[in-house]
């Protein structure tokens, strides 16, 4: 069993409902067809009964919930909710109104903070900073969570590296250039999704084009910083750094690199010094190892909301809501 499939079957073992929320998208409806064939999750589509059926096709969607915002009867209260929340930035009740009713995303975050559903997948048509915006401002960070990152969940084919070819590379889709405290949080927060999404012990790197002060550099004193600093807020992780790539994941190069570290060689969460690294890292894997990717899937928020590439598939959206279920349930 491949891990997507493993994902899928830990989904469906405790259904969780999430929305989607991009129904203007043909994609969202050949995913939540197999979704509900497959009884990964429960779903929540968000548009009109008359939108839904123009833009759905021939996708056989008929067991999920379709909510209007026009119509839903909660939709008053998520709009007291909203003003309540953002009353401080000076949202007026009529700004709440037409913020939910025309715009879907902070519709269906508004769902997940109700208790209405328990996550949301989106970002097949809409940017990052469309998706994450919301949750932001309305789910606001996990309780002990510093900071909202993103990472890129990897599966490697035909890989005895990392989990059985599995890792986590952080943060590959949010944070810029985080400084030293930042990058620490990162770390941590993307051990804890490692642990929660294979059920495995994560083996921390974090990376540079150094290794334990082969180059001296600015650079390289961050990620020293940066390790040292997660040292200190979660002494239990297994984590070193500063480690250069190969020395992270293959055991002699580690061994030869970085003698007596338990992290060397052994690496299944890789973090990166900032974002153009972690861009072009997991771009790299997957199209010259043939990885699947899936992510940017967020962490640190109160509640799981995930993004999509743009240019992902309806496959890709499949397995994002499994993980997204699987978030929850950790929730």
């Amino acid at each position: 069993m491949g891990f997507i499939d493993e994902i899928k079957a830990r989904a469906k073992a405790d259904r969780k409902t999430i929305v989607l929320p991009e129904t203007e998208d043909e994609r969202t409806y050949k995913a939540a067809e197999a979704v509900l064939k497959e009884g990964i999750a429960d779903l929540i589509l968000v548009g009109s009964e008359e939108e839904v059926a123009k833009n759905k096709g021939t996708y056989d969607i008929s067991g999920a919930v379709i909510v209007d915002p026009a119509k839903n009867e909660k939709t008053e209260s998520y709009i007291a909710k909203l003003v309540e929340l953002r009353q401080k930035k000076g949202m007026t009740e009529e700004q709440a109104r037409e913020l939910l009713l025309n715009n879907y995303l902070y519709y269906g975050v508004m769902m997940v903070k109700m208790g209405d559903a328990d996550g949301m997948v989106s970002g097949a048509c809409h940017s990052t900073a469309d998706t994450l915006r919301p949750c932001l401002q309305i789910l606001k960070t996990k309780p002990g969570t510093k900071l909202v990152s993103a990472f890129f969940l990897m599966v490697v084919p035909d890989c005895d590296m990392g989990a059985n070819g599995t890792f986590i590379f952080g943060d590959a889709g949010l944070e810029q250039n985080p400084d030293p405290e930042k990058l620490a949080n990162i770390a941590i927060s993307s051990a804890d999704s490692f642990r929660i999404l294979t059920g495995k012990e994560p083996i921390v790197a974090m990376l540079s084009h150094s290794t334990k002060g082969s180059a001296k550099h600015a650079d390289v004193d961050k990620v020293v910083e940066a390790t040292k600093i997660a040292h200190e807020l979660a002494p239990e992780l297994k984590l070193d750094g500063e480690l250069q790539l190969d020395a992270a994941i293959v055991p002699e190069v580690g061994a030869s690199k970085a003698p007596g570290s338990e992290v060397a060689g052994h690496a299944n969460v890789l973090i990166f010094p900032d974002l153009d690294a972690g861009n072009i890292g997991y771009k790299l894997v997957q199209r010259l190892g043939k990885a699947e990717a899936y992510g940017p899937l967020t962490q640190g928020i109160a509640a799981p909301v995930n993004d999509l590439s743009r240019g992902c598939s309806a496959e890709d959206i499949v397995g994002v809501v499994a993980i997204t279920a699987v978030q929850a349930q950790a929730m």
